[in-house]
């Protein structure tokens, strides 16, 4: 069977660099196309091997999808000019994520969301599909909590506070003398996202029309940058909408069991566990655990009973991988499972 031929948009990012060591050696995918800004254009890239070109459709052509790190200051233009050439789009910017009629997946989490493009792909003959993922913190907390919503019902209220990496704001990123011996307590957009993404990846679904949200769950965010490389770990309190609650134990063992779809389907990039469950006092932390199952899972620890709400726990996501690059390759390796292109 033949390699997909792919294209990478914004490869002089770090997501982009990310792409190319995800796609490298990939048993499905090749990369035969990558893009960045006028600037760059002309240059080989050292990832790739290829001359880096404007992300204009004309040089993707050979492509039949494209994964996106583009800075959402020109990602909505280049992303909708790809699907209207024909070449669908994997995206990691904020753009499109809150469309209603475009799915916002986590590939360990709701890709029951693609189902909807069988549907466009019978509707819209010549036109390329949009998938986004989600927000790099977004995407620490909905895995755990997809987890807990499968097996003990809805949750009403949920708190959290997240600890960012500096890798989360991109090339060049945060300047050395903000974040050396300090804590940044904002991050612009951050607070709106984990708010706001998690009711959409977390809902029913597409009803024919749009993407339902979650109808029930209220979220608090405070979101700060801490000066560490790669990890973004949130400190989560939760309530459910049952009356009994389950046992510590009972969370723990909830959430070592869960299996995503993405694991079912066996794909490539699916990680054998999609939350490691750590029992230690001290962990997850950053530079232990943001590796586990090769960046595609999440750790989740310090499980305990929360006096203001039911529950409360520390999860950790590698932004980079799962947050970032590695839920678009993941998602374009459950939609070609599922015999979207």
């Amino acid at each position: 069977m033949g390699k997909v031929p792919v294209g990478i948009l914004g490869i002089t990012g770090t997501v982009g660099q990310r792409f190319a060591q995800l796609l490298r050696d990939h048993p499905r995918f090749v990369v035969v196309a990558v893009g960045a800004s006028e600037r760059s254009a002309g240059t080989t890239n050292s990832d790739t091997g290829l001359v880096v070109t404007t992300c204009d459709p004309k040089h993707f052509a050979k492509c039949v999808l494209v994964f996106s790190a583009l800075d959402s200051n020109v990602a909505g233009d280049v992303e909708a000019a790809m699907a209207d050439a024909g070449i669908h789009v994997l995206s990691n910017a904020k753009n499109f994520r809150m469309d209603p009629a475009v799915p916002l997946v986590v590939p360990t989490v709701n890709t029951d969301h693609l189902d909807m493009l069988l549907r466009f792909k019978e509707r819209s003959a010549g036109k390329g599909f949009i998938i986004t993922n989600a927000n790099c913190a977004s995407t620490g907390i909905v895995v755990p909590l997809k987890a807990l919503l499968d097996r003990f019902g809805p949750i009403t209220q949920l708190h959290v506070v997240s600890q960012q990496a500096i890798s989360g704001a991109g090339y060049p990123g945060v300047p050395s003398l903000d974040i050396t011996e300090n804590v940044v307590p904002f991050i612009s957009g951050e607070e709106d996202k984990m708010e706001t993404e998690p009711q959409k990846i977390l809902g029913p679904g597409f009803n024919g029309t749009q993407f339902v949200h979650d109808p029930v769950m209220k979220i608090s965010a405070t979101c700060t940058r801490v000066p560490v490389i790669d990890g973004h770990l949130m400190h989560v309190s939760l309530q459910f909408q049952r009356a009994g609650k389950p046992s510590v134990a009972e969370i723990e063992a909830c959430l070592a069991e869960y299996t995503s779809e993405a694991q079912k389907l066996k794909c490539h990039s699916a990680p054998s566990r999609a939350i490691v469950v750590r029992t230690e006092a001290n962990r997850p932390q950053p530079r232990l655990d943001r590796d586990a199952e090769r960046g595609f899972a999440v750790s989740v620890g310090r499980v305990r009973e929360c006096p203001l709400l039911d529950f409360k726990f520390t999860a950790l996501v590698h932004n980079t991988i799962l947050g970032a690059a590695g839920s678009s390759v993941l998602n374009a390796e459950v939609a070609l499972a599922k015999g979207l292109f």
